[in-house]
């Protein structure tokens, strides 16, 4: 009896959660009644559905434009406007632009070439792999960077099992091969998932949604089999490389992802914020986050792939300082994967040239708009130089796909990307999630529950500043191994925010930490969608990904902290209180 009622409830767990939550606030909305309560139970409602994917996260996001209107917070119409900002617009041209990389090869290029200029032993293998991933994730999706390394990481480590038999036929090469044509079908129904608007971040566009939690828990179970044959078959160094290289991968894409704006979309989301409930603030720009965050990214990096090379290569490092020599049969069989893949891309197309042009200039106009230290092309528009952004840049570049013929004269007229290509890769549910995270915020602007918070948690003011951040930092950390990546910080700004204003710190200071350890999910497959794409190669267990996670996310913690205490504090005068942010004694009572 029991055991049929466990088994029911385990079925209808989602209805459960569904039935269960808003009757528990309720009170809220009826008891204490206030605006500040109702926005309040929105934001609750929100965040327990959003954890726990009860339902699917672009529904949830639609929440406030129900409940806002019926609890009096704000009108439909003011809602309606609330979810779609110059955030999308950025979105909609990076999209052009990761969609002509990948349809005309050139991301497989570029990683081919960072991976053979780093070297053949496995550490330096690990790390070239680890870059090439970290470079791509930068522009474009980061289940989409994992995707493009993964294959090649996998060809080498096949090749390389070939050399340590002697050039034959691996014994156990049937159950092996087996499981990486599992792992490469994976990797294609990933893509189309991504394709059709599931998760994360197009490039923007990471973060998990909730097909990684289904694929993910399907890839689980087939390749628990899997790494148990591969266990049993290859050899032991292998088996540490393989774990090293591919667990490097799926980091790797998280880590080079912070270090832009457009590279991950707690990125674009904190941005966008910013500029909604802060519009006086300027300071934030392509430029600026480029110089904060990418010392961290490589720091990061190279802390990461050295934590992996001593936990899983060992004494195989000692290779690294080894000059001049014969080269091993594995490294040469690495070698020659990297060589002949390389080669078989044949010379660079007109159409790989053209993207190429295309992505220098929206980095170099991206750099160059207001730097700050230099007047920068917008001033050019003396009148509104504040009206042109980064988005003006990412549109009309990404306008250009669609005009710029793909073919000479001799062919039949065909532009660079077709819609249908670019619908296929723009992750539509992640713009809604985002629509639904900036109404939610405008929410707790509107109703006073950001000045309720605020007032709420002033008496943490007595706190050293760096020790509040960091117990932010850990907390969302914490998170973000549970939920999406987007979801997190969605939750978390309308919280973090005023609470900086309550202990009169820069919220600059707060958020831009938060921001970044919102990508940090290194703990679990399921964290994020690379994690689930890389674990469905059969290479490592859980518990390997959970040991070098812990060990991560201890990396990344330190690193942020260090940026904001050190070099970004003269980029965004994070020792003061700014002017754009509401006077202290608003938020007295």
């Amino acid at each position: 009896m029991w055991s049929k009622l466990r088994s029911v409830a385990w079925h209808y767990r989602r209805a459960l959660f569904i039935g269960v939550t808003p009757p528990l606030l309720l009170p809220l909305p009826l008891v204490i009644a206030t605006k500040e309560a109702c926005c309040a139970f929105v934001l609750l409602t929100m965040a327990v559905f959003w954890t726990t994917e009860v339902i699917p996260l672009p529904v949830t996001a639609m929440l406030p434009a129900i409940l806002f209107p019926a609890f009096g917070i704000m009108t439909s119409s003011q809602v309606a406007t609330a979810y779609f900002k110059d955030f999308h617009f950025l979105l909609v041209g990076v999209i052009c632009l990761a969609t002509s990389i990948q349809k005309w090869g050139l991301h497989r290029r570029a990683a081919l070439r960072l991976v053979g200029a780093v070297g053949v032993q496995p550490a330096l293998l690990t790390l070239g792999f680890m870059s090439g991933c970290g470079f791509l994730s930068m522009w474009v999706h980061n289940t989409s960077a994992v995707t493009m390394v993964m294959p090649i990481a996998e060809a080498v480590l096949r090749q390389v099992r070939r050399a340590d038999d002697g050039g034959g036929r691996l014994a156990g090469e049937g159950p092996r091969r087996g499981r990486d044509d599992r792992g490469l079908q994976l990797d294609e129904i990933h893509v189309e998932k991504e394709n059709e608007g599931s998760g994360e971040e197009h490039k923007l566009p990471e973060e998990r949604s909730s097909s990684s939690s289904s694929s993910s828990s399907s890839s689980s179970s087939s390749s628990s089999d899997a790494t148990q044959a591969a266990c049993a078959t290859a050899p032991p160094r292998d088996l540490m490389v393989g774990k090293a290289m591919c667990i490097g991968v799926a980091y790797a894409s998280n880590i080079g992802g912070i270090a832009t704006l457009p590279g991950t979309s707690p990125n674009l989301i904190f941005s966008e914020y910013l500029r909604q409930i802060y519009p006086e603030c300027n300071c934030i720009n392509f430029g600026k986050w480029l110089a904060l965050c990418l010392p961290i990214s490589v720091l990061m990096l190279l802390l990461t792939w050295a934590w992996l090379c001593w936990l899983f290569i060992g004494s195989d490092v000692r290779s690294l300082w080894r000059c001049g020599g014969e080269l091993s049969e594995r490294e040469k069989a690495s070698r020659k994967v990297i060589r002949d893949e390389y080669r078989a891309l044949g010379p660079m197309s007109g159409q790989e040239m053209f993207t190429q042009v295309v992505f220098l200039l929206m980095v170099l106009l991206w750099l160059t708009r207001s730097p700050g230290f230099f007047p920068g092309w917008a001033s050019f528009f003396p009148r509104h130089a504040d009206y042109v952004t980064d988005a003006t840049v990412a549109l009309v570049l990404g306008t250009l796909f669609f005009l710029v013929p793909a073919y000479g004269p001799s062919r039949k007229y065909e532009s660079m990307i077709t819609w249908e290509e670019f619908q296929a890769s723009m992750p539509w549910e992640v713009a809604l999630l985002v629509g639904g995270g900036f109404a939610l915020a405008e929410g707790t602007k509107e109703s006073g529950l950001s000045r309720w918070v605020s007032e709420l948690l002033s008496p943490l003011g007595d706190l050293p500043p760096l020790a509040t951040v960091a117990v932010a930092c850990i907390i969302v950390t914490m998170v973000t191994e549970l939920a999406s990546n987007a979801t997190t910080i969605t939750i978390f700004l309308p919280i973090l925010s005023p609470l900086a204003e309550g202990i009169h710190v820069n919220p600059l200071s707060v958020l831009i930490p938060a921001t970044l350890c919102a990508s940090f999910s290194f703990l679990l497959p399921a964290s994020n969608p690379p994690n689930a794409v890389v674990f469905a190669y059969g290479h490592f267990s859980a518990a390997d990904m959970v040991k070098a996670g812990l060990g991560a996310n201890v990396i990344g913690l330190l690193a942020v902290l260090l940026a904001v205490s050190t070099w970004g504090v003269p980029l965004f005068s994070l020792d003061t209180y700014p002017d754009w942010a509401p006077p202290f004694n608003a938020t007295a009572p």
